[in-house]
């Protein structure tokens, strides 16, 4: 964009030469600059909201995320989190989950460190010679020479003001200290921590809605390290007096020297304050710099649309505010709105669209007028960027900007007027830069063809005035014959290569054509003058095809830039989607707008591109992606528009529109027809077209280095929408009241379901008239949505946490949105699960599985039944359902792991409990033998060891409830995945039997292939099982476990303990608490026990079941051997086998297992019991 002249003194080479040091090394450091800038934009949208500390984050991370106060006191900060085991493992914690990104953040902190070390030592090195036959003043006397050194500087104060304005003291200062303390063992990374510690420390500044800004800020900021004052007052100096990227040529009217001069302004802004006695003291200086650069404005853009305004920023500097005070008079600022605001904008306003009237800006008039044309466009851009700048919402919180801002809106602003004339301009420069780019391609086979006629022409009344052609009422003339013949030659051997020549030549050309018509009578012949009329004509071609200049073109896009609006455009987002949907073949102008705002990355890419830096693939695709999302931005308000006339349509067709039967009378054809309703339904579907052809309009544009499809633009913008509306529907149709007496279940998901059944039937209805694939993009949002909101939920589960920029299933472009949360889960994933247990509740509900439904202990009533997964399934899709199951899975194994830590940090450590261990062990060492007296024995064992059973008991109820949950969600794949693909369902069935049978063909004889770790086999086919239901999930191994010294007696210790709390029922066929005010149910109680069972090795499972056989059998002997004899089951008997009967129905045990160690007899008789 900046008229960079590549041009050094007389008789040294180029500055900017591949051979030159000196010009390589300060061009590769300002390329570095703006690539640093770029980055530190980038992280700004990456920092962790825990720095922030907030108030809910405060009690929790403040001795792990301190300020620069924990270099004070280290020692304090590091025992305090030594001295609490939960610090520490949240200390670590957070250490694995964001020592990644910090280290980022670290890097590019220190690369601004690493800039201004350079700068100096490159001023060192020019002071001291180092560079041959260069000094600091030669360099600033070469045009590229000052252009560099001037935005070295410059890039400098910009990185630290962004720096400080995008990411707060207290949050630097958080993340510089944990970086510090996490990535010790980098020595190569500390060596300089300090130094970027010292450089980046807190300023006091707060970007708050009314900024703090403390005293002496910035320079005091500027110069927390030193930079030569010699350099910084040249710099200032050659800025003062020079323009030195050759601006002006570009703005020749006077009146623009602002405008030509913004980009020198705004360097002139930020390097003012590395001389901040200048702008304290220096009053003839700071007059001259702004009657130079701030005649007339006084809010200026400092860097990619950062924005300032000049009466707040100067206001603590005496010199530059009374300098200031010219510009600010009451009547310069309603001079110039006057002039930019109601004199000039109306007359562009006509100008602009005159020339956009079709026909108006055909080749020969651009060619003709160009001049006017390029004054006009330097007219619309210079009123454009003073009417945006000084109307912007810049430092409103100041009360004399905020009211000389009102005072220029109260001239007539108007921001409608403003944004059409923006859209005008920018579609005006597009036509204009179209046709001088196909000119300039095209100019030597026009010049050519034009010279190849014009010489034809020539050659041909030569020969007519030889005699030898026949022409009406021609005389033979020899010597108009050799002048013709001779001008032909002439028009043949003027050279395209030598333009200056040629133009000249083609003048005096067609001067001597009119004197010889003039002078020779030709004009009486018609064909003769025709000819000579048709030669000119070329020569005039020619001559306007010679002057066609590339400088025309960099003079557009010099004036042309819109680099100043990069954040202000955002304020008329509101004007453009209001315009588009008014009408949709806006888009052609709004194209032509992005197109505009895209040169603006040329300012930060030109010197990394220079310097031929790999940076420039990261900036520009930074700067082109934040651009891309704009646009996004800006015609997502086309989808919205489609959706709103979707729902009214589905509106009708599902509650007013009546189906036609197959057989109808005459009489009731009217009634069916349903004109005005079909009509509705015509118009809003013709809206919906209309709609989809203005994306469709915009073609395929390159914006900055991101090619946009309009169809993909469209495709993405239906996804956004349709993943905000499923989202916010998911959200809050799935809110719950924790303490609600009746099921809210229920309705909440039939009302769910209805509304994702509207969703289903918009994507069938609509796909056909935008062309798209209505049910890929259904299945794959809601999949998103539904994986990304578990992914979240189950992050509480998990040490290394998934964050947003980490997910798969998040996406910049169509991001699932985050809603604030209204209970402890974080989406609706966790509100879902949480209400299930909830009414699944083992302490006011019992399971029966003969019926798969759990009902109200007080009232016998129906709670949950089969239907709830039917209704669960039709609201959340197969999606949810799996996403349901898999956070139980979480809760399982937190529930499994914390059962671990209880039982070998508490349990095996309570000494009671050890003893008696020891002593069972010993007594019942061998579980063939039977224990006399059991009865006694086993109550007495059973009350001493009453009081550790708690959190056991726990884990074992809600791991049970969850595996049965589970259980149900499995049956629900299962019969889905058999009824809507059936195929799908046997294919897998007899994969997982193929895979099985080959394991334990493998078991059997060991020379058979096994699938090893290197085999993906395993891992790709279960999540496939799992979604279809081909699984048993108390059969799943959840977790791994150590070896545990008797853990199947412990096991069976525990059983016998909570078995007289239970019951064998016999009208519902299973084992029920005997209190109703008793936290016990069979069913989950004895899944429970199985899963527990499951994660250690199966050696305990057998001894815990050869204990129970060792039990009932003691039992039955003591009963028999006593003094009161009797054959009938006692209860305690009763209850063991009712619970090893369904303990092997559960586990999918065969009844061998069990009757290794209890006869076949026992068990028939217990049938027996049970029949009578």
């Amino acid at each position: 964009k900046l008229d960079i002249v590549a041009s050094g003194p007389e008789g040294n080479m180029d500055f900017l030469a591949e051979q030159n040091p000196c010009g390589q090394t300060i061009l590769k450091l300002v390329s570095r600059g703006n690539a640093i800038i770029a980055e530190l934009l980038r992280l700004s949208d990456f920092i962790p909201p825990v720095f922030r500390l907030e108030r809910q984050d405060l009690e929790k991370y403040r001795f792990i995320l301190p300020d620069f106060s924990y270099f004070e006191g280290q020692e304090y900060y590091e025992s305090k989190i030594d001295a609490r085991p939960e610090l520490q493992d949240r200390d670590e914690e957070f250490r694995e989950n964001h020592l990644e990104i910090l280290t980022r953040f670290y890097k590019a902190f220190e690369s601004i460190h690493k800039y201004i070390t350079d700068l100096n030592r490159f001023l060192e090195d020019l002071e001291e010679g180092v560079y041959i036959q260069q000094t600091l003043e030669n360099v600033l006397l070469n045009e590229d020479g000052k252009q560099l050194l001037s935005e070295a500087l410059f890039l400098y104060g910009v990185m630290l003001l962004v720096v400080d304005m995008k990411m707060e003291g207290p949050i630097r200062e958080r993340m510089l200290i944990a970086f510090h303390r996490y990535s010790t063992s980098e020595t190569s990374i500390d060596s300089n921590i300090d130094d970027v510690c010292k450089l980046l420390r807190g300023t006091g500044y707060q970007r708050t809605p009314i900024p703090k800004r403390p005293p002496k800020y910035p320079e005091d900021y500027f110069a927390r390290i030193p930079i030569s004052q010699t350099y910084i007052e040249m710099v200032i100096g050659r800025l003062r007096s020079d323009d030195i990227y050759n601006q002006i040529s570009a703005y020749p009217n006077p009146e623009h020297r602002s405008a030509a001069l913004a980009t020198q302004a705004s360097m002139l802004y930020v390097i003012l304050y590395f001389a901040p006695h200048i702008l304290h003291n220096q009053q003839a200086q700071m007059r001259e710099i702004v009657d130079k650069h701030f005649p007339d404005n006084w809010v200026i853009s400092m860097y990619m649309g950062i924005t300032v305004n000049l009466l707040e920023a100067w206001e603590p500097y005496k010199a530059a505010r009374t300098a200031l005070n010219n510009t600010l008079q009451p009547d310069n600022i309603q001079e110039q709105a006057a002039k930019y605001i109601l004199q000039k904008t109306p007359v562009l306003h006509r100008q602009v669209e005159e020339y956009l009237t079709e026909g108006t800006l055909v080749e020969d008039y651009v060619l003709d007028n160009i001049a006017r044309l390029m004054t006009c466009l330097r007219e619309c851009n210079v009123t454009l960027r003073w009417t945006m700048l000084h109307t912007a919402l810049v430092s409103d919180h100041h009360r004399r900007c905020k009211q000389i801002r009102d005072d220029v809106c109260a001239v007539g602003y108007n921001p409608r007027s403003l944004f059409v004339l923006l859209l005008n301009t920018a579609q005006f420069e597009f036509l204009l830069k179209e046709m001088f780019q196909k000119l300039l391609d095209e100019k030597q086979t026009k010049w050519e063809a034009y010279q190849k006629e014009g010489s034809e022409r020539m050659a041909e009344l030569g020969e007519v005035f030889s005699g030898t052609k026949p022409l009406t009422r021609v005389e033979k003339n020899e010597h108009l014959q050799a002048w013709f013949t001779e001008m032909a030659s002439q028009i043949t051997s003027l050279s395209y290569d030598d333009s200056t020549s040629a133009g000249r030549k083609i003048t005096q050309l067609v001067q001597a054509l009119e004197e010889v018509q003039e002078f020779h009578q030709l004009e009486a012949n018609l064909q003769v003058k025709q000819f000579l009329e048709d030669t000119k004509r070329y020569l005039l071609h020619m001559l306007r095809t010679i002057n066609i200049k590339e400088e025309v073109l960099i003079t557009l896009e010099l004036v042309a830039d819109l680099s100043y609006a990069w954040l202000l455009i955002d304020s008329y987002t509101q004007f453009m989607q209001e315009f588009i949907k008014k009408q949709p073949s806006l888009t052609i102008k709004l194209r032509a707008t992005f197109l505009k705002m895209s040169s603006a990355l040329s300012l930060p890419c030109q010197r990394i591109d220079q310097a031929q830096s790999p940076d420039l693939v990261s900036v520009s695709a930074y700067y082109s992606r934040e651009l891309v999302s704009y646009v996004r931005k800006v015609l997502q308000i086309i989808p919205e528009s489609m959706f709103e006339v979707l729902h009214s349509i589905i509106g009708i067709l599902t509650h007013r529109m009546h189906e036609v039967p197959t057989r109808l009378e005459k009489e009731k054809m009217k009634e069916f027809a349903q004109l005005d309703d079909r009509y509705q339904v015509a118009r809003g579907t013709h809206a919906i077209s209309v709609f989809t052809e203005g994306v469709l309009l915009m073609k395929t544009t390159l914006v900055g280095v991101i090619k946009v499809d309009p169809k993909q633009l469209l495709e993405d913008g239906i996804r956004k929408e349709l993943v905000k509306q499923v989202a916010a529907a998911l959200h809050y149709g799935l809110i719950f009241n924790p303490k609600a007496k009746t099921n809210e279940l229920e309705p909440r998901l039939i009302a769910l379901a209805e509304q994702m059944s509207g969703f289903r039937r918009s994507f069938e209805y609509i796909q056909d008239y935008v062309n798209i694939y209505g049910l890929k993009i259904w299945q794959e949002e809601v999949s998103r949505i539904i994986n990304y909101s578990v992914e979240q939920e189950c992050n509480s589960f998990l040490r290394t946490k998934v964050h947003d920029w980490q997910s798969v299933y998040q996406s910049p472009t169509i991001p699932i949105p985050r809603f604030p949360q209204v209970d402890s889960s974080v989406t609706f994933v966790g509100r879902l699960a949480q209400e299930i247990l909830r009414i699944t509740d083992i302490r006011t509900t019992g399971y029966i599985d003969q019926m798969s439904a759990w009902y109200d202990k007080k009232t016998a009533a129906e709670v949950v039944n089969l239907r709830l997964w039917g209704q669960l399934k039709e609201a959340v899709d197969i999606f949810g359902l799996s996403a349901i199951d898999r956070l139980f899975c979480f809760m399982i194994v937190r529930e499994l792991q914390n059962f671990l830590r209880y039982l070998q940090r508490s349990l095996l450590r309570t000494p009671l409990f050890v003893k008696q261990l020891e002593m069972f062990s010993t007594t019942l060492h061998d579980p063939e033998k039977l224990v006399p007296d059991a009865f006694k024995f086993y109550s007495q064992t059973v009350q001493k060891c009453s009081k550790v059973w708690g959190p056991y008991l726990d884990c074992v109820l809600k791991v049970g409830q969850l595996q049965l949950i589970r259980r149900q969600i499995a049956r629900e794949l299962n019969r889905s995945c058999k009824f809507d693909s059936k195929l799908l369902a046997n294919s897998l069935q007899a994969f997982n039997q193929s895979v099985l049978t080959a394991v334990e063909a493998h078991y059997k004889d060991p020379s058979n292939p096994y699938p090893g770790e290197d085999n993906a086999i395993m891992y790709e086919l279960t999540p496939y099982l799992e979604t279809a239901g081909i699984n048993d999930p108390l059969t799943k191994i959840y977790v791994t476990t150590t070896v545990v010294t008797n853990f199947g007696l412990t096991h069976f210790l525990f059983i016998i303990s909570q078995l007289s709390k239970l019951m064998y029922n016999k009208s519902v066929g299973s084992m029920l608490s005997r209190k109703l005010s008793e936290p016990l149910d069979g069913p989950p109680f004895i899944a429970g026990c199985i899963t527990l069972l499951r994660q250690f090795h199966s050696d305990n499972t057998d001894q815990c079941l050869a204990y129970m056989g060792q039990y009932v059998r003691s039992l039955l002997d003591t009963q028999t051997a006593g003094k009161e004899k009797t054959l009938e089951l006692s209860q305690e008997v009763v209850n063991a086998l009712s619970f090893l009967e369904e303990f092997t129905f559960y586990s999918r045990l065969p009844r061998r297992a069990v009757e290794r160690f209890i006869p076949s007899y026992i068990f028939d008789e217990f049938k027996h019991h049970l029949g009578q």
